[in-house]
């Protein structure tokens, strides 16, 4: 490895250390933009570890079988750090969603319609969520213990004082006081059978004022798979183990199913909008009649 102005891997230890021919490498760049080494003054390339590690991830990914277009696509995604906000994430990556301002027990409805629908449409769906609070989550831990059962992967963040890992239950991620996350309220499901997400933003309180939020959702498979995806980068922070199998099984972009998601698209619209249009009555069912003290989620 050179040092100083010249700091970096050149293509030949690249080449040597990933088992990929220089010629392919530059092929690569050349056809795909991969993998974007710096170049020098004299104009020689300069890699770093970490596009190292994408090249690796590029062999493995060929290996399975997986087209190299696809296995590039995998590898860069795989690469990029972990944005703080994942509604900012997907506002930035899909500019044409467009964000709504509701009330806390409106994004209340609409989370228990898409964990309801998930329930019963999705076998083995990864769900990801963020509670912002530990006393939000533990409010309706009993419902997400239900879910965790049948799913293949049930993790959720929140401000919990430690990284938890209890049996038939979603793991548990802490988040750090000054994190964007806490105040971010998510809900990923992302399964073959249905693909539903919401995220949403909590606004500044105002005095008196209730609880605001805006809030996107979505059941397009691309941007339920790009949330999932940058959930598992944050909770990679804490817990990479939790996240390492999905992380490069959810770098490539879902599979389409014919015909099922338009209609599993129209009746978890339809649950949402029964929900909704009951919003209070609904919301004071599944509020435990003992609260603790502050605000319930």
């Amino acid at each position: 490895m050179s040092t100083g102005n010249d700091a970096g891997l050149g293509i030949g230890e690249i080449s040597s250390r990933s088992g990929v021919a220089e010629g392919t490498l530059r092929m690569w760049e050349s056809r795909y933009g991969f993998p974007e080494p710096r170049r020098l003054p004299s104009g020689h390339r300069r890699y770093s570890e970490a596009d190292l590690e994408r090249v690796r991830i590029v062999v493995r990914a060929r290996e399975e079988g997986l087209p190299l277009a696809l296995a590039i696509r995998r590898a860069v995604a795989l690469g990029a750090g972990p944005q703080p906000s994942v509604y900012a994430a997907l506002r930035h990556r899909f500019p044409y969603l467009h964000p709504q301002s509701v009330s806390k027990p409106t994004l209340l409805a609409i989370s228990r319609a898409i964990e309801d629908e998930c329930t019963s449409r999705a076998p083995h769906p990864v769900l990801l969520a963020c509670f912002q609070r530990e006393r939000f989550y533990r409010q309706v831990q009993p419902r997400w213990n239900d879910l965790a059962r049948t799913a293949q992967r049930a993790i959720v963040m929140a401000d919990f004082p430690r990284l938890r890992r209890p049996r038939g239950a979603p793991a548990e991620v802490p988040l750090a006081p000054e994190d964007p996350l806490v105040r971010e309220w998510i809900l990923v499901c992302d399964a073959p059978e249905l693909a539903a997400c919401l995220v949403a933003w909590e606004r500044p309180p105002r005095r008196r004022a209730r609880r605001r939020f805006e809030f996107i959702w979505t059941a397009e498979p691309e941007v339920v798979r790009e949330a999932a995806r940058q959930c598992c980068k944050l909770v990679g922070r804490e817990a990479p183990d939790l996240v390492d199998d999905l992380r490069e099984r959810l770098a490539d972009a879902p599979e389409p199913v014919i015909g099922a998601p338009l209609r599993a698209t129209v009746e978890l619209a339809t649950r949402i909008v029964m929900y909704v249009s009951g919003e209070e009555d609904y919301s004071r069912a599944r509020t435990p009649s003992r609260r603790p003290r502050g605000r319930s989620r």
